[in-house]
């Protein structure tokens, strides 16, 4: 059975120094710090890699984000594998829960989340699943 939570959350992104500054520092590497609200109350940290290229508005990023709190008053922790492409300003977006990620009462935990950014604010939408959820 597919639940759904949403909310709001905040994002911090701290940039880091590029390994090889020999390509025009058209790769990037940055810190995640969120802290989810909502459905979801909690706070994670990843790691997120970029590459843009020279015709604007196209790139590509991937990202690790292990999320820690609760979900629907559920405790434990689960890993989100985020892939964007940007085409000539024409996002395309996928995060998903990394199979067997889960821990304590989100283990065995499934599923999407959607991220929406309107007006500058960050919100998610997550489909899930958990094997013993009713």
């Amino acid at each position: 059975m597919t639940i759904h939570a949403h909310g709001p959350f905040d994002v911090n992104v701290i940039p880091q120094p590029p390994a090889d500054e020999s390509d025009g520092s058209t790769l990037g590497r940055m810190l995640l710090d969120k802290h989810f609200h909502g459905d979801l109350e909690a706070a994670s940290k990843g790691q997120m890699l970029t590459g843009m290229t020279a015709v604007k508005g196209s790139g590509a990023y991937v990202a690790i984000e292990r999320v820690t709190g609760t979900l629907h008053g559920r405790s434990g922790s689960f890993i989100l594998h985020h892939l964007g492409l940007m085409v000539r300003g024409v996002p395309q977006l996928q995060v998903a829960v990394v199979p067997d990620s889960g821990t304590g009462e989100l283990t065995g935990i499934e599923g999407k989340m959607n991220i929406i950014i309107a007006d500058g604010k960050h919100s998610y939408e997550f489909a899930y699943s958990l094997p013993d959820a009713h």
